[in-house]
């Protein structure tokens, strides 16, 4: 297979590059090896985290209130429990009106030290426009993540003189920036981080802060495939999703112009990174496995898993072929986990990384060095590792986690109690055991009607070409049954005998009805994803009627 061959100058630069970032990262790659060291500090290194965020914000609005100077002078034992004595947990509307002040007249000192000038807009599916705060601390923050990012591609193996030698693609950044008469900046978050890059990182990046910042994310498709065509791309980033869409619009323009291409590395033989978040990759993987080289089984050769936020970076893959993400635990963001069923409660229970519990699911909660304390996400997480406590006692490895949904997207309709992880393993399960192409999908009960005697059902709405064939889909609907009733015994349960719940229905859409939705709904790319679930028809219902 050919190997693209950069220009002199080209290949000058960017072996500078790489071998630069190597130097930087060399140490800190050694250190996220040390499970040891993970393992005894990463408690102390979180409450060392916690004091430097009150002892920074002591003189704003919030820290006068809520005594953070005294906070950020007591004893490692006492200064957890005092601040959340003082701070209920909450989320973004206990902070709405702050955040305004901050962002709308340019007020300083309210949430976090001086003027924040930047905020990052995100939204939900169904909620309104939210706006993060993005400090310059944050912003560093994000900056030893991503520094961490490279460092743990070195350890699983990547040669970063090599991979720079070409060119890194990252697909974020759907919006341009507003600034204010006050010089406060809101946009997308990447779109924001663009303004950052300089050389001689900008040797390597792609597409070019021009089409970073398209808001149109299917003429941006288009320019980025078109843009990097003819380049040597060696490294992707972003969402699998949007990934599997540029490859194979890239795969289509090379075959437009008579290029013999039957697979992405016809085109990019020189890829071999993937780094990627914000989706389960699982569904993705055997599409993306065969655009990439032809086979459903051979992947992009190496992935890296990340977990970042709007409110900053949390977790990332830290073991080749693990699941498990390590806590980012030491780049000034402080964590705690509350219990999923306590989550309603006025004041739930929270936990630091130490006293938490294997199995148990828990929603994140963070205090950011942005302005944000004790600030619910929403995220859904459990534990496969846990660190030793302040005193170095117990535990069993570093702080590793995974995502297994939102708190506020699950099923329990009928006391079936499905959340965002049940619905993704049996389209996986139910994908492999047919050998169904699937797409996005999304699920919602079927509620009972006694006129007709319909029974109450879930409903899974599936992209795939393969289940307009009847058999197909009843086998799909069956293996989908299987694969819920053994991962959640309170669904089994409500299916015993077909008393309770009948048997799941099916619904195939075509291929990129999701994209179409959020697209009618000003969601489209970046961000935006098609929820996997929801306790209501409205999101299937109008997904099925525009597919139709």
């Amino acid at each position: 297979m050919p190997t693209l061959a950069p220009s002199r100058p080209s290949w000058r630069w960017t072996s500078l590059v790489g071998a630069a970032l190597h130097a930087r990262v060399a140490r800190r790659a050694e250190r996220l090896s040390d499970s040891d060291y993970w393992r005894l500090n990463t408690a102390r290194i979180q409450i060392a985290q916690l004091r430097d965020t009150l002892h920074t914000a002591a003189q704003t609005e919030i820290g006068r209130q809520h005594d953070f100077a005294r906070l950020s002078r007591l004893p490692d034992d006492q200064i957890v429990a005092a601040f959340r004595s003082r701070l209920p947990a909450a989320d973004w509307y206990a902070f709405k009106d702050r955040l305004a002040r901050m962002r709308e007249n340019g007020e300083q000192n309210v949430l976090w030290p001086g003027l924040v000038r930047d905020f990052c807009q995100t939204s939900g599916t169904t909620a309104g426009d939210k706006f993060i705060p993005v400090s310059r601390e944050m912003l560093r923050s994000n900056y030893k993540a991503s520094l961490d990012i490279f460092a743990n591609l070195e350890r699983f193996g990547v040669d970063l003189a090599h991979l720079l030698v070409g060119k890194c693609l990252f697909l974020g950044g759907s919006s341009d920036i507003a600034q204010n008469e006050h010089g406060v900046r809101t946009g997308d978050l990447s779109g924001l981080a663009v303004s950052l890059i300089r050389w001689p990182i900008s040797q390597v990046y792609l597409p070019g802060p021009e089409i970073a910042l398209e808001s149109h994310w299917p003429t941006k498709v288009e320019k980025m495939a078109r843009r990097c065509l003819d380049e040597d791309v060696r490294m992707v980033s972003g969402m699998p999703s949007w990934a599997l869409v540029l490859f194979q619009r890239v795969i289509e323009l090379a075959r437009e112009r008579g290029r013999p291409t039957t697979c992405l590395r016809d085109i990019w033989p020189n890829l071999s990174v993937f780094v990627h978040g914000g989706v389960r990759y699982d569904p993705f993987r055997p599409r993306i496995a065969s655009v990439f080289g032809g086979d459903p089984t051979a992947d992009i050769p190496i992935r890296h898993e990340l977990y970042p936020a709007s409110e900053g970076f949390i977790a990332m893959q830290d073991t080749r072929g693990d699941p498990a993400l390590r806590l980012c635990c030491d780049i000034g963001n402080f964590y705690e986990f509350i219990p999923l069923e306590d989550i309603t409660k006025d004041n739930p229970p929270a936990f630091t990384v130490d006293h938490v519990e294997k199995g148990q699911r828990y929603v994140v909660c963070m205090t950011t060095c942005a302005g944000l304390y004790r600030y619910i996400i929403g995220d859904v997480v459990v534990f496969d590792t846990i660190p030793a406590d302040a005193q170095g006692r117990g535990g069993d490895g570093p702080c590793r986690l995974r995502i297994v949904g939102r708190h506020r997207l699950f099923i329990n309709a009928f006391g079936e109690n499905l959340i965002v992880e049940h619905i993704e393993r049996a389209v996986e399960d139910a994908a492999r055991a047919t050998g169904a192409t699937v797409g996005e999908f999304t699920a919602a009960p079927i509620y009972p009607d006694t006129a007709t005697g319909r029974r109450g059902a879930l409903e899974v709405a599936v992209e795939s070409p393969d289940l307009l064939d009847p058999a197909r889909a009843a086998a799909f609907a069956a293996a989908l049954d299987r694969s819920l009733s053994t991962q959640n015994v309170d669904y089994a349960t409500k299916r015993t005998d077909g008393l309770g719940m009948a048997p799941p229905v099916l619904t195939p859409l075509p291929m990129g009805a999701c994209h179409r939705w959020l697209d009618s709904r000003g969601k489209l790319g970046g961000q935006h994803k098609c929820p996997r679930c929801a306790n209501h028809r409205e999101i299937i219902d109008s997904l099925v009627a525009m597919a139709r």
